[in-house]
């Protein structure tokens, strides 16, 4: 049986393990920390927007376990917010729980506080991965969703200083990228004004340190719109990895949505001029818990790859989540892990690698962000299924739908119905 080992326990190394496993490979999955999920601990936004026609796709091709447990874990679906329609909130504490069952279920063997310090190579082939603690591990293929938040000195030199967020380097470790320790050369993202990396888009308040109002707002309706007085508004937002919410509606409202945690749509806001919004007077941070200085810093070590995942100059290595480049999100990195997981298997096998055709958004999103990161304007953007520059690309080109039976039917004309639920090995 052909062995996967996977570094980084995220969205996009989770759902590379589901679908490397229904594949039929032996899968190992390495996380740093002691939990799995990485940033979608605290994160909770589905089917937003273009996310829904990539949800749907993906569903289609039979890599939906992991929007479908998104689904069922949901406080709210189907809720708006300014710019946003058609929206979904999974609860942040219920979902890692059912992606751990999951992934067990599948056999996947899964090595917790495993950070990723030293590679063995030969002939440009990845042969083993070492941990911190002197452990091997010895694989056919490797995926890379080491994720490009932090570590602690680039929150450091390009952001506002470790805001403890949930990363917690501190404990764990900073993150390692295994691309870059093969020796191959990344690439790193860039703010508007030119500056490296990308501050994370939101925050989490405590939910119950807000007034009974606010609480009772969110508990049934999923979000709170409440209006900023003018002396007292912060902007923040072109400083955002999350373009698709950077809008005039997010610094003239505190935008809260309900995922267990009130996710607050701003990189960080004051404390101090927080608390005096009527109704926040004893708002508490709990990710990062110092969001009144700033948040992690997000776009850095991107690994150069082609549009089936690969890592260029590595044989064996594939990539996803962040590390493919300036896609933005939880659905993102799914979409992106699946495939990379799949396409494991195949290049164990030596099968041919799976492309994604561009007539559908998912396919066309890889395609697109690999095209736009070879100019200096497209390094300096954020793409996502959800808003901003690829979401007006999905409306442009015809790719955005919530018509479901035409999605599937898609599906089949491109020959891809299911494809992620077949057994290769």
């Amino acid at each position: 049986m052909k062995e996967i080992i996977i570094i980084g326990g995220g969205w996009a190394g989770c759902a590379a393990a589901v679908s490397a496993a229904k594949a039929g490979a032996k899968v190992t999955l390495l996380e740093r920390t002691d939990m799995l999920l990485g940033t979608g601990l605290v994160g909770g936004i589905m089917r937003n927007n273009g996310r829904y026609t990539a949800t749907e796709e993906m569903i289609a091709m039979g890599g939906g376990d992991l929007f479908i447990i998104c689904d069922n874990t949901a406080r709210h679906k189907n809720i708006e917010f300014p710019g946003h329609k058609h929206a979904s909130l999974y609860d942040i504490a219920q979902t890692p729980g059912e992606v751990l069952k999951l992934l067990i279920n599948l056999g996947v063997q899964i090595v917790m506080e495993a950070r990723i310090t030293e590679v063995v190579m030969k002939d440009k082939m990845l042969t083993a991965v070492k941990d911190q603690q002197g452990r091997e591990f010895k694989g056919d293929v490797f995926i890379d969703t080491t994720g490009t938040a932090g570590p602690m000195n680039n929150c450091g030199k390009y952001g506002n200083g470790c805001a403890m967020c949930i990363l917690r380097c501190l404990s764990y470790g900073g993150r390692v990228s295994v691309t870059g320790l093969t020796g191959v050369e990344e690439l790193t993202g860039k703010k508007a004004n030119g500056s490296f990396g990308a501050m994370s888009g939101s925050c989490k308040l405590y939910k119950e340190s807000l007034s009974p109002a606010i609480q009772e707002e969110l508990n049934t309706k999923g979000v709170a719109i409440i209006p900023v007085p003018e002396e007292l508004k912060e902007d923040h937002l072109s400083v955002k990895a999350c373009q698709q919410y950077a809008l005039s509606a997010f610094t003239d409202n505190v935008i809260l949505l309900d995922t267990g945690h009130a996710k607050l749509m701003t990189p960080f806001y004051d404390l101090n001029r927080l608390r005096k919004i009527p109704g926040f007077e004893n708002a508490r941070y709990e990710d990062p818990y110092a969001g009144g200085k700033g948040n992690s810093m997000r776009f850095f070590n991107i690994a150069p790859r082609d549009n089936c995942l690969k890592v260029e100059g590595v044989n064996n290595l594939f990539c996803a989540g962040e590390k493919v480049g300036l896609l933005v999100g939880h659905t993102e990195a799914i979409v992106t892990g699946t495939l990379a997981g799949h396409n494991s298997v195949r290049y164990a096998l030596g099968m041919e690698l799976l492309e994604l055709s561009r007539d559908l958004a998912v396919g066309d999103a890889i395609a697109y962000v690999k095209e736009a990161m070879l100019t200096e304007e497209g390094m300096g953007k954020k793409y996502t299924f959800s808003g901003s520059v690829y979401f007006e690309r999905m409306i442009e080109k015809n790719l955005y739908t919530v018509d479901v039976p035409f999605i599937t039917e898609k599906a089949a004309k491109l020959g891809v119905k299911d494809i992620f639920q077949t057994k290769l090995a």
